[in-house]
């Protein structure tokens, strides 16, 4: 039996979404909270401890957040 290896098996949302949100947070310096806030303008809602647990899942596999 094959193992799936898409890191987003576990996750309602879109690879896109938890892409953005990821690349959000590391690319410029926001919040949490901030995140949160610009997506819910996108029409994305989410709360910020989805921002954080998605970062701690994903964000070793980004580049490093800009000072």
């Amino acid at each position: 039996m094959a193992r799936s290896t898409d890191p987003f098996r576990y996750f309602n949302s879109s690879p896109e979404a938890i892409r953005l949100v990821v690349m959000m947070y590391v690319g410029y310096p926001l919040s949490l909270r901030n995140v949160e806030d610009l997506l819910f303008e996108r029409g994305i809602d989410i709360c910020h401890e989805t921002v954080r647990l998605w970062w701690n899942r994903f964000g070793p596999c980004s580049p490093p957040k800009s000072a």
